[in-house]
């Protein structure tokens, strides 16, 4: 059979109960549904429907509940029905929602108590969350590790220091022999450096990668085999360059080397079957630390 508007309903609604545990001579109790009035809900006590209204059996707003008279426990019931649900509903008590009661993402900025201005969360040692103090302008977080939240700290200066530059006036490199080169005159004065003219040695003073460079400059001689070397605490060597035929023009090279802060370098060549001279200002060796 047809129906004109909303087909009927096919299965009784059952609606949702609270049961009061009674106590003597006291007529406010507590709805677990907030209401708007005494009509939201069916008062039953002792299996007896009550009339509400004031001056009545019961009244009723928000989660309150007031009876006209008092009950006595263990003589008495009382259950109450809730024929609609309020819009607003009772506060959870505290301590009382979990993250299965939350939706997920449903938590958002509006939602979270103020903090101090440049504050980030984080979490500590315990495994709960902290606020890390707002650094200062320039400064960066830092991780400290396991176990510990981040701090904000000022950077190490990034400077590519100490570094030297150095040149020879003028040298004459004996055939075949292995010549310290003796850059004996500063065209870089940086306050850290800590190369020394009278023994050509350069000693960083402070652990790290330093590029090493250097520029030969002939200025007499013919052409023959020439190789020049960066030779570490007087044993190891780095070359530049290997033996290379050198007239009157210029070479240079760089090469990357690991030292101790207590390390030292020198320069060194060989030149082939005849004396050259080197010199001038396009003479010269240089290093820096790389900023790591």
């Amino acid at each position: 059979m047809a129906y004109l508007g909303n087909a009927p309903a096919r299965s009784f609604i059952s609606f949702e109960r609270q049961v009061f545990t009674i106590v003597n001579s006291q007529t406010a109790y507590a709805l677990s549904h907030s209401v708007t009035n005494e009509n939201d809900i069916r008062l039953v006590v002792n299996n007896v429907v009550q009339e509400p209204g004031s001056g009545k059996a019961y009244t009723a707003t928000g989660t309150a509940l007031t009876l006209s008279a008092a009950l006595t426990n263990g003589t008495d019931e009382m259950y109450c029905v809730f024929l609609g649900r309020a819009t607003a509903t009772s506060a959870p008590g505290a301590g009382s929602i979990g993250t299965a009661q939350l939706a997920s993402d449903s938590v958002t900025l509006a939602k979270m108590a103020s903090g101090t201005d440049g504050n980030i969360i984080s979490y500590d040692a315990s495994g709960n969350p902290v606020a890390v103090a707002t650094g200062n302008d320039g400064q960066v977080l830092t991780s400290a590790g396991a176990g510990a939240p981040p701090v904000f700290e000022t950077p190490a200066s990034a400077v590519n220091t100490p570094a030297f530059s150095a040149t020879i006036n003028s040298q004459t490199l004996s055939a075949s022999t292995a010549t310290l080169l003796q850059f004996d005159t500063m065209l870089l004065t940086e306050p850290s450096s800590t190369y020394n003219t009278s023994t050509y040695k350069f000693t960083p003073g402070v652990a790290g990668t330093y590029l090493v460079s250097a520029t030969i400059a002939g200025t007499s001689g013919s052409s023959h085999a020439f190789a020049v070397w960066i030779k570490k605490n007087a044993s190891t060597n780095y070359y530049i360059w290997e033996p290379t035929n050198f007239a009157g023009y210029t070479l240079s090279g760089s090469r990357a080397i690991t030292l101790d802060d207590n390390d030292y370098i020198q320069l060194y060549a060989n030149v082939g079957m005849s004396n050259k001279n080197i010199g001038s200002i396009n003479t010269q060796w240089s290093a820096f630390r790389i900023i790591e």
